[in-house]
């Protein structure tokens, strides 16, 4: 499959376009090299993160050599959610990301399993694919699979079941469709495939989802062949890299939630004022990502605070003429904000 994979990359490049390939498989490809496969595979995660050194090292060797046999270099970049959750972090992965395609190279991103905290990790390798989308302006994502995209329904139950070629939007039916977990050999699966795409939609970038077993499947994908997979078309305002940084790679520490006025006002481009914030959950400091919800529960829009929870919670629901002197009005700026429209269902 690698073989074929960066057969592809390289004709692809050849026609002059730049790309990055994102990849899986350290710890499956550390296990046979510790005997630990079929039913001795283990199971706790810090045997897995050991797995995952060696595996890496295996697994890029592959890639080197594949690329090798078309003149080309392979480098290695191994990125963890600080990378992108962390400002300063996330602009030098873009720069070096930007340098290696400079230079000719193929960079070959993979979360770093060996390091990353449980606690905070990917878990799968589409959303990663999808901000590294983002970070280095991509035009198209192509996501691999083993089905041909998104089915209207389970083919091993329903066999009148049909690819949907192409999404404008994807809404609550297309997730319920997508179902849950992949197989066992990995961490992802549909629903996760049709996460990234939303954010890659809402980073100006067209994904195809499609079988990778399919015959020239990643030409035909960039080339925007007709039934290539499923298709999911960006939405037509692209949300600036903060944004699109705000919204998906930076995980919220805490939630506020407003009344009806303030989610008008901030669905309309409107900074968040105390005086529509009607509860504080969590604790947080100044600068922490949060959620926003709306009073039924329901999450609208991701921001960074001005404030810390204590002062939040002393400040909200006041307007700003009732604020003591000194004390800000504002919780969160328009331009730390991002909120999200409800979906629109306009499949094709």
């Amino acid at each position: 499959m690698v073989a074929l994979l960066t057969r592809q990359v390289v004709e692809l490049r050849a026609d002059g376009h730049r790309v990055v390939v994102v990849t899986s498989a350290a710890i499956a490809a550390g296990l046979p090299e510790l005997g630990l496969g079929g039913a001795r595979r283990p199971s706790d995660p810090i045997t897995l993160q050991a797995v995952a050194t060696v595996g890496q090292s295996a697994l890029m060797e592959v890639y080197r050599r594949e690329f090798a046999r078309h003149d080309v270099v392979a480098g290695q970049v191994l990125l963890v959610p600080h990378d992108f959750i962390v400002r300063a972090q996330y602009l030098h992965a873009r720069q070096t990301l930007g340098r290696l395609l400079e230079l000719g190279v193929v960079p070959i991103v993979n979360e770093n399993d060996a390091i990353a905290d449980d606690e905070i990790r990917w878990g799968d390798n589409d959303r990663l694919a999808a901000l590294v989308a983002n970070l280095v302006d991509a035009e198209r994502l192509v996501l691999l699979t083993d089905t041909d995209g998104l089915l209207t329904a389970d083919p091993r139950i329903d066999q009148s079941a049909s690819l949907i070629e192409e999404i404008h939007e994807i809404d609550h039916q297309h997730e319920a469709l997508a179902g849950g977990a992949g197989s066992a050999r990995g961490s992802g699966g549909m629903a996760s495939k049709l996460a990234a795409a939303k954010i890659a939609a809402w980073s100006g970038v067209d994904t195809v989802i499609a079988a990778a077993r399919r015959d020239g499947v990643v030409a035909d994908a960039v080339a925007g062949v007709a039934g290539v997979g499923t298709t999911v078309r960006a939405r037509p305002n692209r949300l600036p890299a903060r944004k699109a940084w705000i919204a998906f790679a930076v995980v919220a520490q805490g939630q506020l939630v407003v009344d009806r006025g303030a989610r008008t006002a901030l669905e309309a481009g409107k900074s968040l004022l105390a005086a529509g914030v009607r509860e504080v959950n969590g604790a947080f400091d100044p600068g922490a990502p949060i959620e926003i919800v709306d009073t039924d529960g329901e999450a609208f829009a991701k921001g960074l605070v001005r404030h810390g929870a204590d002062e939040i919670h002393r400040a909200a629901g006041h307007r700003s003429d009732e604020l003591p002197l000194g004390v800000p009005a504002v919780v969160v700026h328009a331009d730390d904000l991002v909120a999200l429209p409800r979906p629109v269902s306009r499949r094709r």
